[in-house]
């Protein structure tokens, strides 16, 4: 079924966005299943606001999504992809991205990523041969907000190379160590050979 398109404007218009303590707080009686993801996600490994956020990305196992539905009662829910929307659960299973709707306001405050994985071990959606058991692929901050590992993130922003990757990779890199910025060169041989930050990863000095 053809899904409702989604331009720009509606969207820089509909994101008001929470920080990540604000949707820990609103998390806060749910099990431990779930992570800050994205550019916001490099910030909390970082220790600090590196760039202005537009919206705010967590994921999720797939098979718990439904315990973030729970945590949330009386909002809406929107299943995103290729420029279009759909009342979830239409599409469900061919589009991972989940938009949390603020029914008072038609806001959008949160985007859900329901990843892929088998029992306790995350898999990556666009190669699912690299796999982590969550316990390593997700850090917390000192108060406890849990975020996905920096290697993921930027494993993710290779594709599209926005200026805001490229700052985010090279803020991210001097905080990096030895192992995890081995694991990401290892990831983008795999995932985007040539890709010109594999130059840069084997350059950089430890």
């Amino acid at each position: 079924m053809a899904g409702r398109p989604l331009s720009v404007a509606e969207c820089d218009r509909l994101w008001q966005a929470w920080t990540p303590a604000e949707a820990a707080e609103r998390l806060s009686g749910t099990p431990p299943c779930w992570y800050v993801a994205a550019g916001w996600a490099l910030d909390l490994f970082v220790g600090g606001l590196g760039r202005a956020h537009s919206d705010l990305e967590i994921g999720v196992p797939r098979e718990r999504f439904g315990e973030i539905l729970d945590a949330f009662p009386g909002f809406e829910w929107d299943v995103v992809g290729d420029g279009c929307a759909w009342p979830f659960p239409e599409e469900a299973d061919s589009q991972h991205q989940t938009w949390l709707r603020e029914p008072a306001t038609g806001l959008y405050r949160l985007d859900v990523f329901r990843e892929p994985h088998l029992g306790d071990r995350w898999v990556c959606r666009r190669a699912a041969s690299i796999t982590l058991p969550y316990d390593e692929l997700i850090l917390r901050t000192a108060d406890g907000i849990p975020y996905v590992i920096p290697e993921v993130v930027l494993l993710f922003k290779a594709k599209a190379r926005r200026a805001k990757d490229e700052t985010d990779f090279l803020r991210a890199l001097p905080t990096m160590n030895r192992s995890r910025r081995s694991r990401l060169s290892g990831w983008l041989s795999r995932v985007h050979p040539g890709h010109p930050w594999l130059e840069t990863l084997s350059n950089h000095r430890y």
